[in-house]
C-alpha cells in the first residue's frame, strides 16, 4: 500500500481534520451541546414529574419517542446493510463511501434504543425484558436482534478501520496521546500479507453475516406492531414494508452525510458525482418499491373495508391525519421521484434535495403508522387525541443533535474515507499506490 509518508502526503486532505480544530467545528459542537442540554433538562422534567408532562394518554400510549425509535433503527440500515451488499457484489465504486455509511449505522442504533427507555415512565422496568421476558413476546425478540445487530455493526465498522488506524499512528503531526490511542486500536498492524489476508477474510464473513441480521432487525421491529390486533397494524405486509422503508431512509441518510462531508472536508476528489449518481439510482429504486408497498397496503385495506381498519384509513386520507399523510406522500414520492428519474436532475444537489425530502417523509410515515392506529383503537375506547409537548419535541431535537455530534466527533478522530481500500483499488487496477483513485470515464461510470 505504499509507505506511510507517501500515503499521508497523497491523502493529506483526509488526515487534515484529525490534527486541527477550527472555530467552525467548535461553534457547531457548542450548538449541538446546547440542544442536547435542553433535551436533558426536558427528560429530567419527565423523569421527575412522570409521563403526564408528555402528550401521551390512553389510548395513545406511543408518540414521538416510538416514532423516533422506528426511524433511527431504519436509518441504521444505511451503512451496514448497504455497505455489505455493495461489498458482497464487488461494486468497486463503494470504497470511498463505506466508512461514512457504516458510522451512521452505529450512531443511529445508539440513539434508537434509548427512545424506548424515554417512552417508559419508569426506565428501570427495562430490566424486566431480559429477566422476565417471555419467548413468545416480539419485544424480547427485538431486544435480542438489536443487541446482535449493534455488536455486529461495531465489529463491521472497526475491522476496516484497523489499517487506517495504523496510518494515523504513524502520522507525523499527531499528538502523542492520540498516537498511543491509535497504536492500541491498530492491534499491531504492519500491513503484512498474512494480516491483510486475515482482515479481508474477516470483513467478508461479517459482510455476509450482517445482511440477514439487518433484515431481521427491522422485520422484528415491525412484528411489535403487526402481531397486535390494532387496525392497520395486523397485516403480513408490515415486515417487508418496514425493511424497504429502512433501506429507503438509510440511502437518503448516506447521501446527505456524503454531501456535507464533501463540502466541509473538501473531499471532492474522493466523493465524486458518479457516487451520488449511483446512490441516486438506488434511492430511485427504493422510492418505487416504497410506492408499491404503500399502494398495496392501502389498496387491500380499502378493498376489505373492515370497519375498524376503515376508520384509520379515512382518518389518514381525509380526516385529521390527512395533512401529515399527504405531506408524507409528497416528501417520499412526489419530490424525490422526478429529481432522481431524470439524469439531468440526478446531480449532487438534486440527490441531496431528494434525500432530505425522503428522510422528512419517512419520519412522517413512522408517525402516521404509530399515532392514528392508537388514536382509533379496535377496543371500545373513546377516540384519543395526541399533541406532543415541548418535552417530547426537546428530547427529539436532542436525539438528532446527538446523532450529528457523534458523527462530527467520529470524523474528527478517525479518517472518514477508507484510505487503505482506495489504495487497494489502485493496486488492483495496476495504478501506482498512494494517491486518490483515478476518475473513471463517463462510460465506465455509467456501466458501474
Amino acid at each position: 500500500m505504499g509507505n506511510a509518508r507517501t500515503v499521508h502526503a497523497e491523502h493529506a486532505v483526509i488526515f487534515r481534520p484529525l490534527v486541527g480544530t477550527g472555530p467552525g467545528f467548535l461553534a457547531l459542537v457548542a450548538v449541538l451541546l446546547a440542544a442536547i442540554g435542553l433535551g436533558a433538562y426536558a427528560y429530567w422534567t419527565q423523569f421527575r414529574d412522570g409521563l403526564g408532562v408528555t402528550g401521551m394518554n390512553r389510548p395513545v400510549y406511543w408518540g414521538l419517542y416510538i416514532t423516533n425509535f422506528v426511524f433511527f433503527i431504519g436509518i441504521s440500515h444505511a451503512g451496514t446493510l448497504i455497505s455489505a451488499i455493495l461489498r458482497v457484489t464487488h461494486a468497486e465504486w463503494r470504497r470511498p463511501i463505506t466508512r461514512a455509511a457504516e458510522a451512521i449505522t452505529v450512531f443511529a442504533l445508539c440513539l434508537g434504543v434509548p427512545q424506548v427507555l424515554m417512552d417508559l415512565g419508569r426506565p428501570d422496568r427495562m430490566f424486566n425484558v431480559p429477566l422476565h421476558g417471555r419467548v413468545m413476546s416480539p419485544i424480547l425478540w427485538d431486544m435480542c436482534c438489536i443487541s446482535v445487530y449493534m455488536t455486529g455493526s461495531i465489529i463491521y465498522l472497526y475491522l476496516p478501520l484497523i489499517p487506517d488506524l495504523a496510518l494515523c499512528r504513524d502520522h507525523p503531526g499527531m499528538a502523542p496521546w492520540r498516537r498511543r490511542l491509535y497504536g492500541a486500536l491498530a492491534l499491531g498492524w504492519t500491513g503484512t500479507g498474512r494480516q491483510r489476508h486475515l482482515l479481508e477474510r474477516a470483513i467478508s464473513v461479517m459482510a455476509i453475516a450482517i445482511i440477514p441480521i439487518a433484515v431481521s432487525v427491522h422485520t422484528v421491529v415491525s412484528f411489535i406492531f403487526a402481531m397486535t390486533v390494532q387496525p392497520m397494524w395486523h397485516t403480513a405486509i408490515l415486515g417487508p414494508y418496514f425493511v424497504v422503508g429502512a433501506i429507503f431512509s438509510g440511502i437518503a441518510s448516506i447521501i446527505i452525510a456524503m454531501a456535507i462531508l464533501r463540502k466541509v472536508l473538501h473531499l471532492e476528489t474522493y466523493l465524486r458525482p458518479e457516487h451520488f449518481n449511483n446512490l441516486g439510482l438506488l434511492l430511485l429504486t427504493m422510492c418505487l418499491l416504497w410506492f408499491y408497498f404503500t399502494g398495496a397496503e392501502f389498496l387491500t385495506t380499502f378493498y376489505g373495508s373492515e370497519p375498524s381498519h376503515m376508520r384509520v384509513f379515512e382518518a389518514k386520507f381525509t380526516g385529521r391525519f390527512a395533512p401529515v399523510f399527504w405531506a408524507m406522500f409528497v416528501f417520499c414520492f412526489v419530490i424525490p421521484f422526478p429529481l432522481l428519474f431524470f439524469r439531468r436532475t440526478r446531480t449532487i444537489a438534486g440527490c441531496v434535495v431528494a434525500s432530505v425530502a425522503v428522510n422528512i417523509g419517512m419520519w412522517l410515515e413512522r408517525f402516521t403508522i404509530v399515532v392514528p392506529s392508537l388514536s382509533l383503537p379496535r377496543l371500545p375506547y373513546s377516540p384519543g387525541t395526541y399533541s406532543p409537548t415541548w418535552v417530547e419535541w426537546s428530547v427529539t431535537a436532542a436525539s438528532f443533535a446527538t446523532l450529528v455530534l457523534l458523527y462530527v466527533l467520529f470524523s474528527k478522530f478517525f479518517p472518514i474515507v477508507s484510505v487503505w481500500e482506495i489504495e487497494e483499488e489502485r493496486l488492483a487496477a495496476g495504478a501506482p499506490a498512494a494517491g486518490p483513485a483515478p476518475r473513471p470515464t463517463p462510460r465506465a461510470a455509467a456501466s458501474s
